[in-house]
């Protein structure tokens, strides 16, 4: 279980690495999102708020309405965060939910693939 520190830390890191990748913010500079994260086990709630393909802010809670909603463990969004895993895979195997429309799950598909093209 990663605390909630690890969390925000890990969360920190992956908005620089996304908001300086060029070739993603080019590819998804038309989404603009609100996305909801749940920490399956500790209960941590927090937020992400994309506008143009660049992560706005990234508060604790729910913030807005979601566009977006991922549930997993506190370790996982770590890992996934700090790129020492792919996410899709736990995905296919439902130990990460996200819940939205089929074009918005399609782009978090297209952004691992971006971010983490040998996972």
């Amino acid at each position: 279980m990663a605390s909630w520190d690890e969390v925000q830390e890990a969360l920190a890191d992956y908005t620089v690495s996304c908001n300086t990748n060029e070739r993603l913010r080019k590819m998804q500079r038309d989404w603009s999102r609100m996305l909801h994260f749940i920490c399956s086990d500790t209960g941590d709630l927090f937020s992400m708020d994309v506008k143009a393909g660049e992560i706005i802010s990234t508060p604790s809670g729910h913030v807005g309405v979601p566009d977006v909603v991922v549930t997993t463990d506190s370790e996982t969004f770590c890992d996934m965060f700090w790129g020492d895993i792919n996410p899709m895979p736990r995905y296919l195997r439902g130990e990460i939910q996200v819940r939205g429309s089929q074009e918005d799950i399609m782009r978090i598909d297209a952004i691992s693939y971006v971010i983490w093209p040998d996972a």
